[in-house]
């Protein structure tokens, strides 16, 4: 989901609670508080030598001991419009950080408005290798070490 997407949801029910829903269908408590709002700048290279960019919005939630606090929709809202100075553009993806054992980013897989609430539902994200062609390419075709580059991970033999 992007960020329009979400701050549309948001401002389309001003009175009803934000919820979050974590894969499997395990609620975060109600009484989550969003500690952070960051935009998520990151460079990197992949196994195959290529260079990406990545940008997205990532907001913090964290479960503090008030077990009464509750954040309703336009509140977060509200939260969002204070951090559009840095976010810039509302096309960014979303993603949540929760820590539930560990310390994980999820993605928003959908949503759904009750009576009471709008729900997020939570999707895990997923890592994968950006250089399939170089690193595991399909049976048959020879692996090309020159296209792979010196001093990649995939030089010299296949990464997969």
């Amino acid at each position: 989901m992007q960020l329009h997407e979400f701050k549309s949801l948001l401002q389309a029910h001003p009175e009803k609670a934000f919820r979050l829903s974590l894969p499997g269908g395990k609620p975060v408590p109600g009484s989550f508080h969003i500690t952070e709002v960051g935009r998520i700048q990151k460079t990197f290279l992949d196994c195959g030598g290529k260079l990406h960019e990545s940008e997205t919005c990532q907001l913090q939630v964290w479960v503090g001991e008030d077990e009464d606090h509750r954040i309703e929709t336009q509140k977060m809202a509200g939260i969002l419009e204070k951090a559009r100075s840095f976010l810039g553009s509302d096309s960014l993806p979303l993603e949540f950080e929760y820590e539930d054992q560990a310390i994980s980013q999820y993605i928003v897989e959908g949503h759904e408005v009750s009576e009471e609430a709008v729900v997020f539902q939570l999707g895990s994200k997923h890592t994968a290798c950006l250089a399939m062609e170089i690193c595991c390419p399909s049976s048959g075709d020879e692996f090309d070490e020159e296209e792979a580059g010196e001093g990649s991970c995939c030089s010299g033999s296949k990464c997969c």
